[in-house]
This record gives structure tokens, C-alpha cells and sequence, in this order.
């Protein structure tokens, strides 16, 4: 999967950095929000708490999509924002691993 950039634009008024990108993504299925949220954190040298992707849209017919997303300046700001659907669409394997984590120590525990 590659990411290209097209365009960055700041916003100060809501303190972030709007991104648009298109996703090449050939021989894959659509990746998920997630994989693309990592593969941004690396491009945009930001941390992963301030990065919110807030669509992906592919392209009929072609191995490609585009998406939007906004890198905030601070977690304060994000979460003044963005929605809670949005955030949680941002954080859902990260709220499965400590389930699963949680689940082995209990196993662990019980023998």
C-alpha cells in the first residue's frame, strides 16, 4: 500500500492540519482506517493520538482511493471536535487488544 499526498492545508481556527491523499493499493482488498492512520503517523512524522482519518473512498474500477484525513495540534483540541464516532472509528483495535490482553491474563490467572 502507498499513500501520496495531495494537499495539506492548515486550519488554525480549529488548531489541525487538513490532509487529502489518494491510497494505491494494488492486488490488496480496501485497506482498513487503521493500517492507513499508521502509514500517515510515518509520512506526517506526528503522533498517532492526534491523527484522525476520517473517510476512505475508493474508486470504482481501480485499486485506489482517496481519504481525508486532520492532524490535530493537540489531544485537547481532538477531543473538543471531532465526534465520538469518528474517534472511536480511530481506536477500535486498540480497545480490542486490551480486551484480548485483559482475556489471557485471566486465563493465566486461572491455571
Amino acid at each position: 500500500m502507498d499513500i501520496d499526498i495531495l494537499s495539506k492545508k492548515k486550519n488554525k481556527t480549529l488548531d489541525r492540519t487538513e490532509v487529502k491523499f489518494d491510497c494505491i493499493y494494488s492486488g490488496e482488498a480496501t485497506p482498513k482506517i487503521l493500517d492507513v492512520k499508521s502509514k500517515l503517523v510515518a509520512l506526517l512524522n506526528t503522533q498517532k493520538e492526534l491523527i484522525v482519518v476520517d473517510s476512505i473512498q475508493p474508486q470504482y474500477g481501480q485499486a485506489k482511493a482517496a481519504g481525508y484525513a486532520k492532524v490535530y495540534g493537540s489531544k485537547d483540541s481532538l477531543e473538543d471536535i471531532e465526534t465520538e464516532h469518528i474517534v472511536a472509528k480511530n481506536k477500535e483495535a486498540e480497545v480490542a487488544d486490551e480486551e484480548e490482553s485483559t482475556d489471557s491474563e485471566d486465563i493465566s490467572s486461572e491455571e
